[in-house]
């Protein structure tokens, strides 16, 4: 069984790349299962990849590689016993040092595996920002990784590609840096993926560090059920970008210059949206995920900022949901989060 460890910071793309690659490894006959760890209590990421049809497990309420060692070797023993995949990959929280994932898998007793060489997503859109806010966070990501991603490449001009792959090989000069939009599965993806069929061989040469305090992330999980009518996608669209301006706008107050992820879901009766901000100057992306509904309707949102206190986040995002949620005329109430007290407690979805 192979191992995937695609990192990089909030909002760089992981789950984009994840799910392109997921759905070629299974076009090569590939059987592959898919790990999401997100840091907050209430996770977002495995209903999106699950909409593609990929199957994911997913952790929530912290970091696999910081407190949660432990109920990793539990997820990859349930993984390899139900699913049987030849292809694992893991997705980690941003705020996350992939070597340090790699390293502790090395110590687990779960039978034969192999890694591909450590991957580090990053966004050209605003890597000298992230480079400005959380220098060292950055710095740790690039130095521990063999492949380097320079994302979103179609959001910039050849000069800011060209500056972020220089900047990338002068805190790395050994990684092998691959320059893509991880939304277009060309020439320059298949590179990536063909990448990926090598061995990994980096080694961690230091003590862990605790990735959450390196960070400077301040997180907010949770979840609403909602009673929607008449909602269409469209008009679920166009709430989800007002919301995601609002959110921005009051979060701006505090850090002007924040970075990070803000993504909201939004489940109704026709489908699944979901959307997303990755910075105080970027604009809301909406993707529209699944025009079926299930007959479930529930508003998921995950917000990680830099510089931001907690509790000051936390106020932001329920009063913007809520003010949103009233004026669209819907029903709502908020779900009691899930708090793990016990870092070894795993939610699971398969």
């Amino acid at each position: 069984m192979k191992i995937i460890i695609i990192g990089g910071f909030l909002g760089s793309g992981k789950t984009t790349t994840l799910r392109n690659l997921g759905k070629h490894l299974i076009d090569k006959g590939h059987k592959i299962a898919i790990i999401v760890n997100e840091v907050g209590e209430v996770g977002v990421d495995g209903e999106t990849i699950s909409s593609s049809g990929l199957v994911t497990k997913e952790l929530t309420s912290g970091c696999i590689c910081c407190s949660l060692k432990i109920s990793m070797e539990h997820t990859l023993q349930a993984v390899i016993e139900e699913y049987g995949p030849d292809v694992v990959i893991i997705e980690p929280t941003g705020i996350a040092f992939p070597l340090q994932i790699k390293e502790h898998i090395e110590l687990m007793d779960i039978g034969n595996v192999s890694f591909a060489p450590v991957v580090t997503i990053v966004d050209a859109s605003r890597f000298g920002v992230e480079w400005k806010e959380i220098p060292k966070f950055i710095e740790n990501q690039i130095k521990e990784s063999e492949i380097v991603c320079v994302n979103k490449i179609d959001l910039v001009d050849s000069e800011a590609i060209a500056t972020s792959t220089r900047m990338v090989l002068g805190i790395n000069p050994d990684a092998i840096v691959v320059e893509f939009s991880a939304k277009n599965a060309d020439e320059k993806f298949e590179r990536f993926m063909d990448l990926l069929t090598g061995e990994s061989v980096i080694r961690q040469e230091r003590e862990d560090l605790n990735s959450i305090e390196v960070s400077g992330v301040g997180s907010y999980a949770g979840e609403y059920s909602i009673i929607s009518e008449n909602m269409h996608t469209d008009k679920v669209t166009t709430m989800l970008v007002h919301l995601l301006m609002d959110i921005r706008e009051r979060v701006r107050q505090l850090n002007p210059e924040f970075i990070g992820h803000i993504k909201i879901s939004l489940r109704f009766k026709e489908g699944l949206v979901k959307g997303s901000l990755t910075s105080s100057e970027g604009e809301p992306v909406v993707e529209i995920l699944d025009e079926k509904g299930n007959g479930e309707e529930h508003l998921k949102f995950l917000s990680a900022v830099t510089k931001v206190p907690k509790e000051e986040l936390v106020q932001i995002v329920d009063s913007c949901i809520r003010d949103t949620l009233g004026k669209e005329g819907m029903s709502f109430e908020k779900v009691s989060s899930q708090v793990h007290d016990d870092p070894n407690l795993i939610k699971l979805d398969l």
